[in-house]
């Protein structure tokens, strides 16, 4: 079943409708007929099962069947701190995490950042990276669209993750699996959780000393070092692995 994003205010308590490029997508790709069944979701949580029921070149009009859908996010809130990597990578982290669960993205200037944004090309750099969240939403059939934010210097994500309940940090340098497992596996239903991965380069000794200070627990995802894109995937596969019920 096709799964379709609206603004809130564009359901109504008995029909939902759904404007801009999904009506194309709709009528001239997916050749889809009124009668059909389809999910409308709000992207902040609320899902619905539906019919379509008329079909225009403006708009697609479904009629609600007043079933919400069962939520697809993980029991807790996870916003990933990502250091900026090169080229593309950015796009294979936004789209993995999003499948994989995460609420927000949150992309940050280390100081071993090989990649530096001027603000005219960050702005274009979040739009496209946002697209990118709201389709692996769709395609996952999340009741979410996690937000990418703009870009923040080190200094800025530490205080924008001022508060979260838990803050972890993978670190070479960090103790054993136990631990980690131990971390996450305390982590209560209805947490904010910040994960901060660093770039290729790693974090620096004063960034790990700043983000500990910070209030952030350095752990280990094993014996193996990974890549800044594989990271956050890890991370996020456990916490839904030991959360998820």
């Amino acid at each position: 079943m096709y799964q379709f994003y609206v603004e809130p205010n564009q359901i109504e308590p008995s029909r939902a409708v759904i404007t801009g490029p999904d009506v194309n997508h709709i009528r001239n790709v997916l050749r889809m007929k009124p009668g059909e069944a389809v999910r409308i979701a709000d992207g902040l949580g609320a899902c619905y099962e539906g019919e379509i029921g008329e079909i225009s070149s403006e708009q697609v009009i479904v009629d609600l069947t007043g079933n919400r859908v069962e939520s697809t996010e993980l029991p807790i809130r996870v916003t990933l701190f990502q250091g900026l990597p090169k080229s593309d990578k950015m796009e294979l982290i936004i789209q993995k995490n999003t499948e994989l669960g995460v609420s927000a993205i949150v992309p940050v200037a280390t100081s071993r950042a090989v990649v530096k944004l001027d603000e005219k090309k960050a702005d274009g750099k979040v739009k496209r990276w946002n697209g990118i969240a709201e389709a692996a939403a769709k395609q996952s059939k999340r009741t979410l669209i996690p937000e990418v934010c703009p870009v923040m210097s080190f200094k800025q994500a530490l205080l924008e993750a001022d508060g979260y309940d838990v803050k972890l940090m993978p670190y070479e340098n960090a103790e054993g699996m136990a631990f980690t497992r131990r971390c996450i596996g305390e982590i209560p239903p209805g947490a904010t959780v910040a994960v901060f991965i660093g770039p290729e380069g790693g974090f620096s000794e004063e960034e790990v000393e700043a983000a500990s200070a910070a209030g952030y627990m350095p752990i280990t995802l094993g014996r193996r070092i990974l890549r800044t894109e594989t990271a956050g995937m890890c991370v996020l596969s456990m916490l839904g692995y030991a959360l998820e019920p």
